[in-house]
């Protein structure tokens, strides 16, 4: 990935394969698709509490190979088919989304799009107990399950052989902090407001397996990195490689996983376009043989908190200089960026304008503290994540 200050390649669509030196893969073909999992909460429709309803909701909807068990049967997730525009790829999250959200009344719930359950939750949580890997989970890590009642939006990039995607992975790295600070919408968490825009990541971060990836010398290193999660027992099994971003170890894809969930369409899409672009930016880089570009650990675990705490309407840490700017001016240095292959893929127009209206309205955190503020009422939050969840 380039770094602020220079340019990109070009916005030629023409792949030609990087040299084979243990930092690049095979760069693939033009077309690089798009694939979401978005991960859900179902709460109850007049008390806005999480309830166990999962089991009753996916047997209604069984037939439906896109929708899946989560963590906890609080949860519900649904995984779109391939796609090669953005405009395909929010067409079916509306179709999911609707369905999902009509069974779940059904049920006498509402389809919550939030990171967070806002109100409390029973200790221990409602997990799905019926898997031998569940019950194994609760029992090494105890109380970090607790985390499990939260959701998130994971972007899958392809398609990428797994050693184009650990390279690109290392370029992509540096602007997980800002893609976690547009996405930014879990302020309240178990009945309190944490003091942060994005509390998903900080809970999430606990897990010992979570958190930023490191930086990858080789596919190699990579894969022992996993293996060292599973061995020193941080991990059950690849599954648990729960890093904000990784290798698909299902899909031939780069999964981006470090975003808050969100209930607007248009955040979703943006996400999906953003994470695009950033790995269209990184084969440039790979296919012109610039070296991955060096950040410090350090500064880049800061950005990643000053991320989650500030959102974006506060500040960030610029991961390549460690220096303090706007949070939205960072945003913006990354449309700027982006934009010859946004404006390739036909995604420029809806990306900036899109994020044009989170700075002018506020990211999904700063109007949940709005909507709180004026009843300091959490239901009232609720209440709106719920209703976003089914305009759609």
């Amino acid at each position: 990935m380039i770094e602020p200050g220079k340019s990109t390649s070009g916005t030629s669509r023409t792949w030609s394969p990087a040299p084979d030196d243990g930092d690049r893969g095979t760069v693939p073909g033009p077309l690089l698709t798009l694939g979401v999992e978005e991960e859900f909460l179902l709460v109850d429709a007049r008390t806005w509490r999480v309830v166990p309803a999962a089991p009753q909701v996916l047997s209604a909807v069984a037939t439906r190979p896109q929708v899946h068990a989560e963590g906890t049967r609080y949860q519900v997730e649904i995984a779109t088919p391939v796609a090669d525009t953005a405009d395909r790829l929010r067409d079916e999250l509306a179709a999911l989304r609707r369905m999902l959200a009509k069974e779940a009344r059904a049920q006498g719930c509402r389809l919550l799009a939030s990171p967070s359950p806002v109100l409390p939750v029973r200790t221990p949580p409602h997990l799905n107990d019926d898997e031998p890997r569940q019950r194994e989970q609760f029992r090494r890590f105890g109380a970090l399950t607790d985390n499990l009642v939260g959701c998130g939006r994971h972007v899958h990039v392809g398609t990428l052989d797994t050693d184009t995607a650990v390279a690109v992975a290392n370029r992509v790295r540096p602007w997980l902090p800002t893609l976690i600070a547009i996405g930014a919408n879990s302020p309240f968490w178990n009945g309190r407001d944490t003091g942060h825009a994005s509390w998903r990541a900080m809970a999430w971060g606990t897990w010992p397996s979570a958190g930023l990836p490191p930086h990858f010398a080789s596919t190699a290193h990579y894969r022992n990195a996993v293996e060292l999660l599973l061995t020193s027992g941080a991990a059950l099994d690849t599954k648990m490689v729960y890093w904000d971003m990784r290798p698909s170890g299902t899909w031939p894809t780069l999964e981006i996983r470090a975003p808050d969930m969100s209930p607007e369409l248009d955040v979703a899409v943006l996400q999906a376009a953003l994470g695009r672009a950033l790995v269209a930016a990184s084969l440039h880089a790979l296919a012109a043989g610039e070296p991955a570009p060096q950040v410090s650990d350090d500064v880049l675990r800061l950005a990643r908190w000053r991320a989650a705490h500030d959102g974006l309407e506060g500040y960030a840490i610029d991961p390549f200089t460690g220096t303090e700017l706007p949070a939205a001016t960072l945003a913006e240095t990354l449309l700027d960026l982006l934009a010859p292959e946004l404006a390739a893929a036909g995604d420029l127009e809806h990306t900036s304008a899109t994020l044009t209206a989170l700075f002018r309205d506020g990211s999904g955190a700063h109007r949940q503290r709005a909507i709180f503020a004026r009843r300091e009422n959490l239901s009232d939050v609720l209440h709106h994540l719920a209703d976003a969840t089914e305009s759609v």
